[in-house]
């Protein structure tokens, strides 16, 4: 389990994504929510762009991984095999994917909630910032676990200090949520920045409400344009209208 970290630490912390957030291929980071925008290959664990994936296809590749070019798995089976033996092997990104899946009940498998925790605890060992925010978000809710609140927070502030996005913008709405109003606002600036939507509407309603400042608003929304176009690309805007088919 993370230590408690001071505050000044942690707003000063976890500015810039994270390493797994940039496309391995064009180099580009992936606009949030990664998930809507991009692909985690199980083969090798690596989250490529839809542009680079598009690209692939273009030139008669799309049947391989776009990075490792791997053949795609073509069944549950067959992804599992691989997800495993990567898991066997301590890569922390599969034993994160196989907690999620242990904990939904999908991939073929039958749900496991303690095995779910059991990995995402190794992942978190492993340094994955996505099963630090999961047992952050499950302790701090008490989705599927005993709640313990301070124990989630301290997982959320271990990710969002390494510039998790989705724990930083849970970390606002527990300030928020405890009437820490300028705290929140803060957290949401810095997720707002990444490019997290989210964040953004949250500055917008808290000013609105008068909790955070036109000044405040105005950065917050500067920053999250900047966000996105540095995501942008013309391989990418290809990829856009061939995915929202």
């Amino acid at each position: 389990l993370p230590g408690a970290v001071p505050e000044e630490e942690l707003m000063n912390s976890g500015h810039e994504l994270p390493e797994g957030y940039t496309c391995p291929l064009c180099c580009l980071p992936i606009a949030l929510p990664a998930a809507q925008h991009s692909r985690l290959n199980t083969c090798c664990m690596k989250m490529v762009c839809h542009g680079c994936i598009v690209a692939s296809a273009k030139r008669g590749i799309g049947d391989t991984c776009a990075f490792c070019r791997t053949p795609t798995p073509d069944s549950s089976a067959a992804i599992l095999a691989l997800v495993r033996k990567r898991v066997d092997a301590k890569d922390p990104v599969a034993t994160e994917f196989l907690a999620r899946k242990y904990f939904d009940g999908k991939q073929s498998l039958q749900q496991d909630i303690p095995r779910a925790f059991e990995l995402w605890t190794e992942a978190a060992n492993l340094g994955d910032l996505n099963a630090h925010f999961n047992l952050g978000y499950r302790y701090w809710s008490g989705k599927g676990v005993e709640q313990d609140v301070a124990r989630g927070i301290r997982h959320l502030q271990h990710a969002a200090m390494h510039g998790h996005p989705g724990s930083r913008f849970l970390l606002g709405f527990h300030e928020h949520k405890s009437r820490n109003d300028e705290l929140a606002v803060q957290h949401w600036m810095i997720s707002a920045k990444m490019g997290d939507e989210d964040s953004l509407n949250r500055i917008k309603g808290m000013f609105m409400e008068g909790l955070a400042t036109k000044a405040q608003y105005a950065e917050a929304l500067k920053g999250y344009q900047t966000a996105l176009e540095e995501a942008k690309s013309p391989q990418r805007e290809v990829a856009k209208a061939f995915f929202n088919k």
